[in-house]
């Protein structure tokens, strides 16, 4: 492996890699707060809000993802709805994640006892007081290590974009490995991608710890 080759596609690899964090921060940024509001609706006494909510989560977790973005990319348009490579990405994954993290959190709130809620009644707490105040952060602690491992497979998952032509890591590791004739780009990009879920695993870590305090 020539040092110098590496350090000539190494710029176009960070490139891609930089649309992968992009997506990455967006998705979370998006899906997380989606989640949390989906879960809530899910375990709300509307019936017409939870049975739409269901059919949303089923849809999501029942297809691909890889679907979901060609559908999106590609179907769409058919009947007059595009949208740009990137936005189609962030949507897809934003949906499809909000729904695995309303599933997460949902699993989350049913586990905290009612006595909680009731006691929080009688010390005045209106509802969202209570939520923010005592339901949730000891939901965060019950949901952090499922949420670390959508996290990590939202790094992989980024991968997918490939498919509608997103500039993503992957992609520039394949157009170099195709260009060159050589493996070198694909290694560099499965350690880039190691970097990346070594790097969120430390965090996650770190963010158990913070709220290892809720038993």
């Amino acid at each position: 492996m020539s040092m110098h080759y590496v350090m000539e596609i190494l710029p176009s690899l960070f490139q891609g890699a930089g649309m992968t964090l992009k997506l990455f921060f967006w998705t979370l940024l998006g899906s997380l707060p989606l989640g949390i509001l989906v879960s809530l609706g899910l375990t709300s006494k509307f019936r017409p809000l939870q049975w739409l909510l269901e059919l949303y989560v089923w849809l999501m977790r029942g297809t691909p993802l890889l679907l979901q973005l060609i559908f999106v990319f590609y179907g769409l348009p058919i009947i007059g709805i595009v949208f740009q490579r990137y936005d189609a990405a962030l949507f897809s994954f934003i949906l499809n994640y909000g729904a695995y993290f309303a599933e997460i959190f949902r699993g989350g709130f049913q586990s905290i006892d009612q006595g909680q809620y009731e006691a929080a009644r009688v010390l005045r707490l209106s509802y969202g007081q209570t939520l923010r105040k005592i339901v949730i952060p000891q939901v965060v602690k019950i949901v952090i290590p499922s949420i670390g491992n959508e996290v990590i497979n939202l790094v992989k998952d980024s991968s997918l974009v490939y498919v509608i032509g997103l500039g993503d890591l992957l992609r520039a590791g394949n157009v170099a490995t195709a260009r060159d004739v050589t493996l070198v780009p694909l290694l560099l990009v499965g350690l880039i991608y190691l970097i990346l879920i070594g790097i969120c695993t430390f965090i996650l870590n770190k963010v158990e710890k913070r709220y290892s305090y809720f038993k």
